[in-house]
């Protein structure tokens, strides 16, 4: 993924880290993406029926949503209007588990911590900002000055198309051609050739980013699981100190350059983001919020 972070409105700094080949999506995301806007069921009486999957916006209203992120739509944001919490709303509903797992605070923290984590990939913020560090969640679409084209010509599975960058976009900033090509088989759109539109829609956009949090990346547990206690650690992960929290989101999601590193700049920004969102949603953040003591996988 690549990442985008503000010191001030004029000067960014950008960071880039790799995940491992993301895994094809479960077939429970694939049912999740094949019925978006309705899943299937047998009534009592046999027949078969449809109805839309619980929509997470009795968790997350429009407006506690425009209060987590009160500068996304600022001049100053590169991303001013592209996240709009009715295309976050539309893409949760791709995937039914997000936010409707385990007890009304499982829920609400789950969807915090999601939110927390994007925010740290596209923030705007910086130290002294108004409103402090952690209310410019998404101010950015797209990584600005790339380092390359993020192409991994070695990879045969999804290769690269001529002419295209597979630079962070997003909100959870995807990037790499072996992220681009299984995110747009499972949500619906050519990765490969067609990238940019993780930058230009907003649904696509959101879309990709639940995607990843929903996704396991063997050796990795999804970010979903981890985060409503179905994370079920290996004797790899016991010896590695990877135990269930927030941590462990960041180190599947930037473990190789933030995890085992004590009081990381960057893992210490995505704590500073799930605290102050976990505050709004009246729900604790959870054991282990760092990542310190861990190896990454």
């Amino acid at each position: 993924m690549g990442r985008i972070v503000c010191i001030n409105n004029r000067s960014c700094l950008h960071h880039v880290h790799t995940t491992k080949t993301i895994m094809e999506s479960s077939s429970l995301i694939s049912f999740s993406l094949l019925f978006c806007f309705s899943i299937l069921f047998f009534g009592s009486n046999g027949v078969e029926a449809r109805r839309a999957p619980p929509s997470i916006s009795y968790l997350i209203s429009e407006n506690l949503f425009n209060s987590i992120f009160l500068h996304k739509d600022d001049n100053a944001c590169p991303a001013r209007n592209f996240y709009n919490y009715t295309f976050f709303i539309q893409a949760a509903k791709c995937f039914p588990s997000f936010g409707n797992t385990g007890d009304i605070a499982t829920r609400k923290r789950e969807i915090a911590a999601f939110l927390a984590q994007i925010s740290h990939e596209t923030t705007g913020g910086w130290a002294t900002a108004p409103d402090g560090p952690y209310a410019w969640g998404l101010c950015f679409k797209e990584e600005i000055n790339p380092q390359s084209n993020y192409c991994d010509s070695t990879n045969t599975q999804w290769p690269c198309y001529p002419g295209k960058s597979y630079h962070g976009r997003g909100p959870i900033q995807l990037s790499w051609n072996y992220n681009y090509g299984p995110a747009g088989k499972a949500v619906g759109f050519d990765g490969l050739r067609n990238p940019e539109i993780v930058a230009n829609n907003s649904l696509i956009a959101f879309k990709t980013g639940l995607w990843f949090w929903m996704t396991e990346q063997s050796p990795k547990p999804s970010c979903h699981d981890v985060m409503v206690g179905k994370y079920v650690p290996t004797e790899a992960d016991l010896a590695a100190n990877r135990t269930a929290g927030y941590g462990l989101v960041t180190n599947i999601i930037n473990g190789g350059l933030e995890c085992g590193i004590p009081n990381d700049a960057r893992v210490n920004d995505r704590i500073g983001f799930f605290e102050r969102y976990a505050q709004l949603f009246k729900v604790d953040t959870g054991p282990n919020l760092d990542c310190a003591n861990q190896k990454p996988f």
